[in-house]
């Protein structure tokens, strides 16, 4: 299963999930603690099932548990193969050029998962060079190319998070609005000595900012703990390069060089 399928399924689940538990449980919570709060003559209460039972709410649930899906996915992928870089992917290169296709070779062998990981195509990329052009410098530019492409491919796929982020608390403004504009249209009975109406449509209005930015913190936070995990890839792939690939390589050319003089 694709990425984008994996995130649509995603999708389709947190809207199943949250919508279940709105009509099963908190919207006849709500409706009965607030029927009950009319009866006693009170105010509508601050019950979490009464801040969370409108629209806006739940698109935001719905949301956040999407976001959260996507964040933890990606966390999990980079988590996955922590381990490769505590092996010796290319152990069997000793920087001699005739070693260096069948180090290659071993690359290109592994399983998918792994040959798809930005650690191993940079090695590729870079082995791929150096065959190539036989020169060190050309291989350090085509780890920085990897390292580069690996940024801006990351920086590419939050941005749906980003977007989300971005749109929770719109949809939080959303109910800001039209609780206000209910509550604007029953300043008459207001005026007229009944003021219930108008306070449960700014309760609307209130809830709805409040569910939304608290949604909004959460997941920036996330976000912030993804961003710290790539960057770390990006280093630990630059510096796992480096010395297993360029040191190697620069003291073979090195070795070779003395032993021609």
């Amino acid at each position: 299963m694709g990425p984008m399928l994996k995130s649509l399924g995603a999708l389709v689940i947190s809207i199943i999930a949250v919508h279940s538990a709105y009509i099963g449980y908190i919207r006849p919570e709500a409706n009965l603690a607030l029927e009950v709060a009319r009866a006693a003559g009170q105010s509508a209460p601050r019950d979490l099932v009464v801040i969370l039972k409108d629209y806006e709410q739940e698109i935001c649930l719905i949301l956040m548990l999407w976001g959260v899906f996507l964040i933890l996915g990606k966390c999990y992928a980079i988590l996955k193969h922590r381990y490769l870089f505590n092996l010796d992917l290319i152990e069997h290169t000793a920087g001699e050029k005739m070693e260096l296709p069948s180090a290659l070779k071993t690359l290109e062998e592994l399983p998918e998962d792994i040959r798809s990981t930005p650690l191993v195509r940079t090695l590729m990329a870079s082995l791929r060079r150096y065959l190539i052009t036989e020169h060190v410098q050309d291989t350090s530019d085509a780890i920085e190319s990897g390292i580069e492409a690996l940024a801006v491919k990351q920086e590419a796929e939050n941005s749906m998070i980003r977007y989300l982020i971005w749109a929770i608390p719109s949809i939080g403004f959303i109910g800001t609005v039209r609780g206000i504009g209910q509550a604007l249209s029953q300043a008459d009975q207001a005026l007229a000595g009944d003021i219930a109406g108008m306070t449960d449509s700014l309760g609307v209005a209130f809830n709805s900012t409040l569910v939304a930015l608290l949604i909004s913190i959460a997941l920036m936070f996330l976000l912030h703990q993804l961003q710290r995990l790539q960057d770390g890839l990006i280093v630990d792939t630059q510096d796992y390069c480096e010395s297993f690939l360029l040191n190697r390589l620069s003291a073979a050319v090195s070795h070779e060089t003395t032993q021609e003089d």
